[in-house]
């Protein structure tokens, strides 16, 4: 049987930040599948995005465990976390961070040449035709909806194909239709590319549409749903 391709084994985080020490997350334990969309559902400060962080090996668990592929993140160095973020993980934000002096296509091309990828255009331009925007390849963050901004930082994630997408709020700051266009490009990742998508979400859309609903409150998981 495969493992997870991401797997929480009793993972808690505490912050101190110079004062009384505060645990955001108690005791998390999940895991998720190639080709799967997993939902973090919960109000603000549930600690969605501080689980994601740690999916992502952009942070690490105070107790406990984050394996992507049975590999402990704590356990990488930093050479390793480098490279595990910029070739096996994708990650999609609320507020799309593009780069504002970049086309669509060099701001979906910069992580493969931070890579070393070869043909590395071509890859993009591939991108930005599975996203269906490969006509605006051309043009600058400023001349697209947020929509369409928000689908070129999909294809930005994508460009590696990563084995982990992460996507933190992808349609809180859409439209109900610019939204839905991200949720199936989200929905079709697992499919085309075996990646196991983790969401973020207040969107009752985006958490109908995954395989697992995963939901927090303050801090702690308080239910799991098929």
């Amino acid at each position: 049987m495969a493992l997870p391709r991401l797997e929480l084994r009793a993972v808690s985080k505490t912050y101190a930040n110079g004062g009384p020490p505060v645990e955001v997350l108690h005791d998390i334990s999940l895991s998720a599948c190639a080709g799967t969309v997993t939902a973090l559902v919960g109000r603000s400060g549930s600690g969605k995005t501080t689980l994601l962080n740690l999916a992502g090996a952009m942070d690490f668990p105070t107790r406990g465990e984050v394996l992507i592929d049975g590999q402990a993140t704590s356990a990488l160095s930093d050479a390793q976390l480098t490279r595990l973020r910029r070739t096996r993980v994708g990650f999609v934000f609320q507020f799309f961070e593009l780069l504002p002096t970049m086309t669509a296509v060099e701001n979906v091309e910069l992580p493969l040449l931070l890579a070393g990828a070869s043909k590395a255009r071509q890859a993009a331009l591939g991108r930005l035709r599975w996203v269906g925007l490969e006509d605006k390849a051309g043009s600058m963050p400023y001349q697209l909806s947020g929509g369409q901004r928000q689908r070129v930082a999909m294809a930005r994630a994508l460009a590696h194909s990563p084995d982990l997408l992460i996507a933190d709020e992808p349609t809180g700051n859409l439209d109900s239709a610019a939204g839905q266009q991200v949720l199936d490009l989200l929905r079709q990742s697992a499919v085309d590319f075996g990646a196991a998508v983790l969401i973020a979400t207040h969107s009752s859309e985006a958490a109908a549409m995954a395989d697992v609903r995963v939901r927090l409150r303050d801090g702690r998981i308080q239910s799991i749903e098929p």
